[in-house]
């Protein structure tokens, strides 16, 4: 039963590998049998205590909607079995019972309450406008350029160089992905120097641009987040920000480091927290990666992964919690979901930070990943769905989960129903990390090729540009001009610790195409028949 169910969780895959040039077999076409990972069928095994959580999220916010409307029931039952006369004739005798004090103090009750209401509501949170950074061509790369910098770099043997042709050809990158110049350098790329001017292009690109299209003074920004999982020098990246843009000095700065391609989104939640405490302010949350200072130029097969993935990108977000900002707002917050699932020795070591035997330091990708990433994302979903997903879907789906917890083990194992996520949203970000993570996530989602449209293409287009992906990702939708209003869209993004996280928002108006898009010089080519 073991081994039956270790191979559920396999797939083959034939590939051609040409024709032999040499040895016995010299002139014969050759084939391999690759066995790999893929996702487990997280769906099929809810645990209940996440759906407690949705749940109980859910009901903090919906006690409300639950007694309103019956209040509201009760009330005009009573008024419409009154004529107009008779209702002002009862209001005037009881009126009349009280004295002019009892009325006015019952009256200011009614005022401080209402008002006590409406001040305590958590602030809204408008997506004002995002930019994310399109380097120069000068830094633009096919998958041949790619392994031809890496051969020049003279670090790297043949076995090591074919690895990682290999990987980019089952990658779903395109030709057309941005790697900093240092990688083809036979000096050392991770060093502070390379790092800070890596960090220095992407950022203020990305930041030149946010305050081009929204015509906000750096001075006026209130909340600074910046996150950057793998360079972390001291002053930080945010104190480098503060310095370029000579902002203000009570101005609220955060640097988050060593967290991974979900870190935009553990960002994102630190700004909101941070609006929520401080009314009438504009935050700014910058995401991105250090490409050349995070290049690992060892043997390790398992570490050479990420050179064959990670590309330059960075985004800008700016949000406010003015409520007169609504009119200019392109998106309103409507949810996020954090899970970490850190607690798990084999989730907290499925992306390691380490050195080979060489010394050479870079990432380690456990071959668990692709479960350790299920099991996360399972998590993540189950709680955000009964907050976004309509009353029928989530009726359906509990129904199905309390009938097998119901009939135990003696009934035949049943296959719990999946909710359709395509009911609760228009538009889907999905972390671009590799095809074959978005291929896994497709199936057990049940999403069509549309609904994956923008993060394949991302990946193609852009590579893995780490937690700022679900950026290029929307940034597509909008130059395709899908996105309407009252479109709700998910950004879903994972990474390193094992975090999963999950953005819902919520379009404002409609989103024409922007003046200033990564997308505009390439959007007429995308979707390709070759993603």
């Amino acid at each position: 039963m073991a081994i039956s169910g270790e191979q559920d969780h396999l797939s083959t895959e034939i590939l051609n590998r040409g024709i032999e040039s040499s040895g016995p077999d010299a002139g014969s076409m050759t084939f391999s049998v690759r066995v790999r990972r893929r996702l487990p069928d997280f769906l099929n095994s809810v645990k209940l205590k996440y759906v407690k959580l949705g749940y109980h999220y859910l009901m903090n916010h919906g006690v409300y909607l639950a007694t309103v409307p019956f209040l509201v029931l009760v009330f005009g039952a009573e008024i419409g079995s009154l004529s107009k006369e008779e209702m002002w004739r009862r209001i005037w005798d009881s009126a009349a019972g009280y004295d002019l004090a009892t009325v006015v103090g019952f009256l200011a009750l009614v005022v401080v309450t209402i008002s006590v209401y409406f001040l305590s509501r958590p602030l809204p949170i408008y997506l004002l406008e995002f930019a994310c950074y399109k380097p120069g061509d000068d830094l633009k790369v096919s998958k041949e350029d790619f392994v031809e910098l890496a051969r020049k770099s003279g670090k790297f043997d043949d076995e090591s160089l074919e690895f990682q042709r290999r990987i980019l050809e089952s990658s779903g990158i395109g030709d057309e992905t941005y790697v900093p110049k240092s990688i083809g350098s036979p000096e050392n790329t991770g060093t502070m120097k390379e790092g800070r001017a890596e960090a220095s292009t992407v950022i203020f690109g990305a930041l030149d641009e946010l305050f081009e299209k929204t015509h906000i003074r750096p001075k006026d920004i209130g909340i600074l987040v910046v996150n950057c999982s793998i360079f972390n020098p001291t002053p930080s990246l945010s104190a480098m920000v503060i310095n370029k843009y000579k902002m203000r000095g009570n101005i609220l700065s955060f640097n988050l480091g060593g967290m991974g391609c979900s870190a935009g989104v553990i960002a994102l939640d630190l700004a909101r927290d941070m609006l929520q405490a401080n009314p009438s302010n504009y935050a700014v949350v910058v995401s991105t990666e250090m490409v050349g200072y995070n290049w690992y130029p060892g043997k390790d097969k398992s570490m050479l992964i990420p050179n064959c993935y990670f590309r330059m990108g960075c985004s800008a977000v700016l949000l406010s919690n003015r409520r007169r900002d609504f009119h200019r707002a392109n998106y309103k917050l409507e949810h996020i979901v954090r899970t970490h699932k850190g607690a798990d020795d084999r989730s907290f070591r499925s992306i390691y930070q380490e050195e080979d035997g060489e010394r050479f330091k870079g990432l380690k990708i456990s071959r668990d990943i692709i479960e350790v990433a299920g099991d996360a994302i399972k998590t993540n979903i189950t709680t955000l769905g009964p907050l976004v997903l309509p009353l029928s879907e989530q009726l359906l789906f509990f129904s199905t989960l309390a009938w097998k917890l119901l009939s135990g083990s003696k009934s035949p194992p049943t296959k719990p129903y999946i909710p359709d996520y395509k009911l609760a949203f228009e538009h889907f970000c999905m972390h671009a990390a590799s095809k074959q993570a978005l291929n896994e996530l497709q199936k057990n989602l049940k999403l069509s090729d549309q609904n994956l449209e923008a993060s394949r293409a991302t990946l193609h287009r852009f590579g893995n540009t780490s937690s700022s992906s679900i950026w290029y990702e929307l940034a597509y939708l909008e130059a395709k001009e899908r996105i309407k209003r009252g479109d709700r869209v998910w950004q879903l993004a994972f990474g390193s610790g094992f975090k999963c996280n999950s953005i819902a928002w919520k379009a404002v108006r409609r989103i024409r195409r922007p003046e200033r898009n990564p997308w505009l010089d390439s959007i007429d080519r995308y979707p390709q028949g070759d993603f």
